[in-house]
């Protein structure tokens, strides 16, 4: 698919619908995370969903207690649809491959951001176990998928 910016996020299996912003990188290179449950957010430095290689779209697990769009990501299983509305007016139909924890220290950069020969999404939220002296999880959950259809 050529470019064009994500809009909204469906995924069916786990009840979730969220509008998309965009993302950039923080002053310290990690990425940034939307301001609060409602939404979830693309990393402008990657492809738009759709585009050969790997969009990445990151959302919370929960923000001050009400969960987040990615409240259940973890849930998800191989085969599982994602839907991104794009601002062309397409649908971008992703098929869930795996789901992956790795802690924040190990987070795999490379598996992630890095080329593939296809189009791709990462999924990204927190999880594990929450450090209440850090205010954060110690985890990061990873869904990994692929373009399987494009809709109007």
């Amino acid at each position: 698919m050529s470019a064009a910016d994500p809009t909204n996020l469906a995924i069916p299996s786990l009840g979730v619908t969220a509008p998309i912003m965009d993302l950039g990188l923080q002053s310290d290179g990690s990425l940034e995370v939307p301001p609060g449950a409602e939404q979830a957010g693309w990393y402008t430095g990657a492809p738009t969903p759709g585009e050969l290689g790997p969009a990445i779209i990151a959302a919370h697990v929960n923000w001050e207690g009400e969960d987040g769009p990615f409240a259940r990501l973890s849930e998800l299983t191989p085969g599982s649809h994602v839907v991104v509305s794009r601002a062309d007016g397409r649908h971008a139909v992703f098929a869930v491959d795996r789901v992956e924890q790795y802690p924040k220290t190990q987070f795999p950069t490379e598996r992630v951001y890095g080329d593939i020969d296809h189009a791709g999404l990462r999924l990204i939220t927190c999880g594990g176990e929450f450090d209440s002296a850090a205010d954060s999880y110690r985890d990061n959950i990873i869904a990994f998928a692929r373009l399987v259809a494009i809709e109007r």
